[in-house]
């Protein structure tokens, strides 16, 4: 898509404000968007003052925007992304449309916008000397089957020669351009094909007064021939005798429900009471009952659907994954013997962050421990560290990061004693 841009502040107006009906008409398309969603109602705004004004202009873009409490930019945003929106100065009498697309330019379509240039202006978006016409070419306006097609403001004209569009154009610039009949130019109407009409030339056959009508007027000759019909001779052959429907597809059984020396239901009606305590309960629902085939029927003990589950030896191996999770020990207890001496938090707290395995949250824990300087877990012991391991809930971590390690470098010399150490920075 091209760039559009606004038209030259030299052309733009102060100002902006609908007349009486056009404001009216706004108010209505805004009610009919619900609370909270008035915005939406920019398309068909900036249309109307289009048609107000000719074009849409700066002024009409910011003074809609504000009507609906959106940012300027966004009603810019949506002037400048529809094509259906004249950003410049067009025709005051007429702004012809020539549609480009495939169908109108087989048809034609070059030798219009030919006419348009040499009747108009030589280049698009621009008006005529007078300032009362203009053209521009434009995508498809959806009148293929008609094309070469031009539309103006909302009328169409279709089936065009280069010869009629001139006739057209010169209707417009005299004032004349109401005289002008939309749709197709050559004749025909609406789309019909342009030799005439070859099938469904006449409604009436599908119509159904036409089937109505016809299917009283046949009853009615039935009717009429019924009296005169001759009986039929004396001497004519027996028909011969019915055959009976044979018995040999109907089912044998004795069941009550099927048959025939019974007749339901019976006359005789039971009390709700005595029928409710000879009926049995339902049993109670069992999915794994239900999965379980009837020995008595089936002849074997099996599960119909899903997997078997197969008995294995007490002592066969299992995957560390597969077996139960161990019980979660407890955290050790902040009076033992083992837990880290703790100190007051002094000025300077180093950032224990910088030991990896330890985040916001950890710090936070150490510090309620009473630990924060890399001198205190430089200097933990095995016991130590296995309660502070174990009060954090990490199995292991610390001596997997090594923590004392780490400690012990970032005491000595901070990160570029870590870097000499490790390699690296510390996380």
């Amino acid at each position: 898509m091209s760039v559009r841009r606004l038209a030259e502040a030299s052309v733009q107006p102060a100002s902006f404000a609908f007349n009486r009906a056009n404001a009216a008409a706004a108010k209505q398309w805004i009610k009919k968007y619900p609370k909270g969603r008035e915005q939406s109602a920019i398309i068909p705004l900036l249309m109307i003052a289009q048609e107000q004004e000719g074009w849409v202009t700066k002024a009409a873009i910011e003074t809609i925007s504000d009507m609906l409490g959106m940012p300027r930019i966004r009603g810019l945003e949506v002037a400048t992304f529809y094509t259906q929106y004249q950003l410049n100065p067009v025709g005051t009498r007429a702004h012809i449309q020539v549609c480009g697309t495939t169908p109108c330019m087989l048809r034609g379509s070059e030798a219009l916008m030919d006419v348009c240039r040499s009747k108009i202006h030589h280049d698009q978006f621009h008006t005529n000397d007078k300032g009362t016409l203009s053209w521009e070419e434009v995508e498809c306006l959806g009148a293929c089957v008609n094309a070469p097609m031009v539309m103006v403001f909302k009328d169409t004209f279709e089936d065009l020669t280069p010869e009629r569009l001139a006739e057209i154009i010169d209707l417009y610039d005299a004032g004349k351009g109401a005289s002008v009949a939309p749709g197709p130019q050559n004749g025909r109407t609406g789309s019909e094909p342009a030799s005439g009409l070859t099938t469904l030339k006449s409604e009436k056959a599908i119509l159904k007064s036409t089937r109505d009508k016809e299917a009283k007027a046949a009853t009615k000759a039935a009717q009429n021939a019924a009296p005169t019909a001759t009986a039929a001779p004396a001497a004519q052959a027996p028909a011969a005798a019915a055959v009976a429907p044979s018995n040999a597809s109907k089912p044998k059984t004795d069941a009550p429900e099927t048959s025939p020396a019974l007749k339901t239901p019976s006359a005789t009606k039971v009390a709700p009471a005595a029928e409710k305590a000879a009926s049995v309960s339902a049993p109670l629902h069992s999915a794994a009952n239900a999965n379980t085939a009837a020995p008595e029927v089936e002849k074997v003990a099996k599960q119909r659907n899903g997997p078997t589950a197969k008995a294995e030896p007490a002592a066969a191996f299992k995957a560390p994954e597969t077996k139960a999770p161990a019980a979660k020990q407890a955290k050790p207890s902040l009076d033992d013997k083992n837990r880290p001496a703790g100190i007051d938090r002094p000025a300077a707290v180093d950032d224990l962050k910088l030991i990896s395995g330890v985040g916001p949250k950890i710090e936070g824990i150490l510090h309620t421990l009473g630990i924060f300087t890399f001198a205190q877990v430089a200097a933990w012991k095995k016991a130590e560290r296995e309660w502070v391991d174990g009060y954090l809930s990490f199995q292991g971590r610390i001596e997997r990061d090594d923590w004392v390690k780490q400690a012990k470098a970032l005491a000595k010399g901070g990160v570029a004693e870590y870097i000499r150490v490790f390699g690296k920075k510390p996380v």
